[in-house]
């Protein structure tokens, strides 16, 4: 059967939709999209929150991640469904924006729509609903910026706090104190102000990583560590107060763009050829050691010969360095990159207290360390094994945003649940002025938050019931930083608690989850065109294989 037609006067089918097209409106369409949706939310919430579980995900070529980073997991997954693509798509947002909260964000936009699926089963129009959602949205924002405890944004203290709460649910939660250190340490080198604004740009910091050892023999660097070794075993291995020259042109004799014969009779031509050839490479050399430089950094190749007389001259150089780590050690060092040799002067060259190479298990890195003022800075992981090494880069990667995001904005709130408990009394009891069905919708949205405690609780094998009754009976009573304390396993004050989040990340998740669910509940109609069949890819237009043949 092909697309559906209509016939008209003529007795001629117009056909609409191309073959194989599939269409689905109205409730139906909306049905199979909150389910997708929801489907996805309740893949990640089982990972909220410390007592969270993690997730294995394979891929097709057998690779393995254990993670339970809601970002990661989503991206790992190969989704299909375009409306389950809207929720990894809001995860990477979140990622992108704030660094953290991107399992709750997608646990809270999950039950969003699932609230909004029972009110349209009543009947409530979709339009109703999102506008409800949006005022109710506006209220929570209002509430955040009412009851969020401001900071000193230099306090070392509460940014370790952050650091530590944000680390608390993934698998490096027993290192956390020492991790914080590293992170906050890692944000303060690479702070700029610039007019009274702050600008922090975490690529600044890198992360290098190296299994062995365990997660207490990460070290915080003082400068960039390369993961590469010195070209040549006779150039030193280290080497202090150096002066470093970053080239981003190649120490070889350049061949010809156009094909060159060159006919040789005797045995001092070939001589004198490449004795030319060495002259051209020494030039280049003592062009570098002129400036008085003793370290190179270069983005292209080294000639062997070249390697000789820098070997000679005392210099170490490292070859082939990427080009992010070029402009990471120019920051670190106040280099800079220089794209031909003959404009290398003094003024040009960095400084750093040492360039040494050093061997981590079977591998050798070059370590700049004590730079004058580093805006880049190298954070080098260890751990047991690939998949926890991988881990704490991205439990190292969530602190790291969490501090920037309360330098940027030094505003706090408790964790624990105790934030979105807030919100949804208060809006609850705002909701009771609305008219008309939106009131409904804004008491679904006031139900929608208290799934971030609630999914903490059970994540964490209690009694889901017994912590919803404790924990509005706390808020009713105006204590505002109650959450849901997994240690006591019972409700307790999370500021007290140390589990402290950045504001920015709260408003970021109420936001983000609004509008995808918004988005999603605005569909009535999907129309898909059928997919390729597997045997028809690869064909050429007369259906016969592209390529090949028979034999």
């Amino acid at each position: 059967m092909g697309a559906p037609a209509y016939p008209v006067a003529t007795g001629q089918p117009i056909i609409i939709l191309k073959e194989g097209t599939s269409r689905s409106r109205g409730r139906e369409a909306m049905k199979k999209n909150i389910l997708a949706a929801k489907t996805v939310a309740e893949i990640v919430k089982s990972s909220l929150g410390p007592k969270g579980m993690d997730k294995m995900l394979v891929d097709s070529l057998g690779d393995v991640v254990i993670t339970n980073d809601g970002a990661t997991m989503l991206k790992e997954m190969e989704i299909e469904h375009p409306a389950a693509k809207m929720m990894v798509e809001v995860a990477k947002a979140q990622d992108a924006e704030v660094g953290d909260g991107t399992t709750s964000v997608v646990v809270l936009a999950g039950e969003l729509l699932s609230n909004a699926e029972k009110l349209i089963e009543r009947e409530v129009h979709p339009t109703v609903i999102i506008e409800g959602y949006k005022k109710a949205a506006d209220k929570a924002f209002e509430v955040l910026s009412k009851i969020a405890k401001k900071v000193e944004r230099n306090d070392e203290e509460v940014l370790k706090r952050v650091a530590k709460t944000a680390m608390n649910s993934k698998l490096v939660a027993g290192y956390k104190d020492y991790l914080a250190e590293i992170s906050v340490k890692a944000v303060k080198h690479i702070t700029q102000e610039r007019d009274g604004d702050i600008k922090i740009d975490l690529d600044d910091v890198k992360i290098e990583k190296k299994p062995g050892g365990s997660i207490k023999d990460t070290i915080f660097v003082n400068g960039i560590v390369l993961d590469k070794e010195v070209v040549h075993s006779g150039m030193p291995k280290r080497i202090e107060n150096a002066k470093i020259a970053l080239i981003n042109a190649p120490l070889e004799i350049e061949k010809t763009e156009f094909d060159a014969r060159i006919n040789i009779t005797s045995p001092d031509q070939i001589r004198m050829f490449l004795e030319e050839e060495r002259r051209m490479l020494k030039e280049m050399v003592d062009k570098i050691t002129s400036t008085g430089a003793n370290v190179l950094i270069c983005q292209k190749g080294i000639d062997d010969v070249a390697q000789h007389y820098l070997a000679k001259a005392g210099v170490l150089a490292v070859r082939r360095v990427k080009q992010s780590d070029m402009e990471k050690i120019a920051k670190a060092t106040g280099a800079r990159i220089v794209n031909n040799i003959d404009d290398l002067t003094s003024d040009d060259l960095g400084y750093a207290e040492i360039v040494e190479e050093k061997k981590i298990e079977d591998d050798k890195f070059v370590f700049i360390e004590g730079c004058k003022n580093p805006r880049a800075v190298t954070i080098l992981v260890r751990g047991g094994s690939e998949r926890v090494v991988d881990e704490a880069e991205r439990s190292l990667t969530d602190a790291l945003n969490v501090i920037r995001d309360v330098m940027i904005r030094p505003e706090i709130v408790a964790g624990g649940g105790a934030t979105e408990a807030e919100l949804s009394k208060e809006i609850r009891d705002w909701a009771s002025k609305l008219h008309g069905r939106e009131q409904l919708a804004a008491e679904a949205f006031a139900n929608a938050l208290e799934v971030i405690p609630l999914t903490l609780a059970e994540n964490s094998g209690l009694d889901t019931i017994d912590i919803e009754v404790k924990l509005k009976s706390a808020h009713k009573r105006g204590k505002i930083w109650h959450g849901v304390d997994l240690a006591s396993g019972s409700v307790a004050d999370m500021m007290e608690k140390d589990v402290v989040e950045p504001v920015l990340v709260k408003e970021q998740m109420i936001k983000a989850a609004t509008e995808v669910a918004s988005m999603i509940l605005r569909i009535d109609d999907v129309i898909a065109a059928s997919k390729l069949k597997e045997e028809e890819k690869g064909k050429g237009p007369t259906g016969t294989e592209e390529f090949g043949g028979e034999e």
